[in-house]
């Protein structure tokens, strides 16, 4: 997969939320979801003009055999207070639980 930049992501965070963004942090994390090792690193993003959030996360990777990426962001509202609780929730939905 490409590298994907800080700036095409808040482009992305930007798009999904209807807000405008602004680059943190970048962090990496390594973590066990479900079976697999998740490794990567999640941008911590401040929003301005978000009715209900201040910060949201996003990442990209690409899911098995494919080369091109997919785009993640979740709103930081309780319970998802880290990147980590971000991975988390995405899986959570991906398996339907």
């Amino acid at each position: 997969m490409k590298q994907v930049t800080p700036s095409e992501l808040r482009r992305v965070v930007e798009s999904l939320h209807g807000c405008r963004a602004g680059l943190v942090q970048t962090v990496m994390i390594k973590k066990i979801l479900g079976e697999k090792m998740w490794e990567g690193a999640v941008h911590i993003f401040d929003l301005a003009g978000h009715p209900a959030a201040n910060q949201a996360y996003a990442w990209a990777c690409a899911p098995e055999g494919s080369n091109k990426p997919r785009f993640f962001s979740v709103l930081r509202l309780p319970p998802v207070t880290s990147p980590g609780d971000a991975l988390e929730a995405v899986m959570a939905k991906k398996n339907g639980t």
